[in-house]
């Protein structure tokens, strides 16, 4: 299975390899598949369901993941932990957000649950929602799918930083994504958005991507988008532009406030 027969794509690996800056969201509240469809007509190029800071069973996680391959978006998956890597990518993921990196350790332990032998260690579980559910040689299937699958790694600590290099060097490892909020709250800088060690760590990290020719993502600025444009400018290829709550309490909340305006005469 490759993917020139169209079954199988990552859209976002696709603009990645092109240099092209990717826009995803977080799915975090909505339970349904619907979720995946709005995310498309949105603009959105990739969603990751947020398993780590939500309540999401793994079978919601799968339908919307599953509706997000059908609709042509990128299903991503911010997972618990390392033992819960297999799982969710057989339930529909196109790969991995992993939280809390802080060695090359870390990050072999989650190229392992992902990838199939020889690079990894990801078991059989038969035909896959990523292959439309057909019974193809195992070898074929196993090629298309470590092909699309990626793994994305999360900076939220010092220690992280420190250790960018020799972590973004791990194979299997596609993109790095910087949880700014954890990071300040790791420096003892907690909001701090503007301050210097925010832009030496994105510095740092975005430069160990451009040396092992891999990606550095941008989250965290959803209420700073002129600073995620600054490191957008910097190198970074991947926006992570806030949550599904977020969008639905700041659209609620500039309606009311419409009629509020209007109640006081100011419309």
């Amino acid at each position: 299975m490759t993917n020139e027969t169209g079954i199988l794509r990552n859209h976002v690996k696709e603009k990645l390899a092109r240099g092209e800056v990717v826009a995803s969201m977080t799915v975090r509240l909505v339970r349904g598949v619907e979720i995946a469809r709005i995310a498309k007509t949105a603009g959105f190029d990739s969603l990751y369901v947020d398993m780590e800071h939500s309540s999401f069973s793994l079978e919601t996680t799968s339908q919307i993941c599953i509706a997000a391959l059908e609709a042509g978006i990128t299903p991503f998956v911010r997972v618990p932990g390392v033992a819960d890597v297999q799982r969710i990518l057989d339930a529909g993921a196109l790969g991995i957000i992993a939280p809390h990196v802080q060695s090359a350790g870390d990050a072999r332990a989650y190229v392992r649950a992902a990838k199939y032998p020889p690079l990894g260690e990801r078991s059989n579980a038969g035909p896959l929602p990523h292959l439309q559910y057909r019974a193809m040689p195992a070898a074929q299937a196993y090629a298309a799918i470590d092909a699309a699958t990626m793994v994305i790694v999360q900076f939220e600590s010092a220690d992280a930083i420190e250790h960018a290099d020799e972590i973004v060097a791990v194979e299997g490892v596609d993109m790095v994504l910087i949880g700014t909020n954890d990071l300040l709250a790791d420096l003892g800088l907690a909001g701090q958005y503007d301050h210097p060690r925010v832009r030496e760590a994105y510095t740092a990290t975005i430069e160990a991507c451009r040396r092992h020719g891999k990606h550095a993502a941008v989250g965290g600025f959803a209420s700073r988008p002129d600073l995620a444009a600054e490191y957008v400018r910097m190198g970074a290829r991947y926006v992570s532009t806030g949550t599904d709550l977020g969008f639905l309490l700041a659209a609620c909340a500039a309606k009311a406030k419409e009629v509020a305006d209007m109640a006081a005469g100011r419309n």
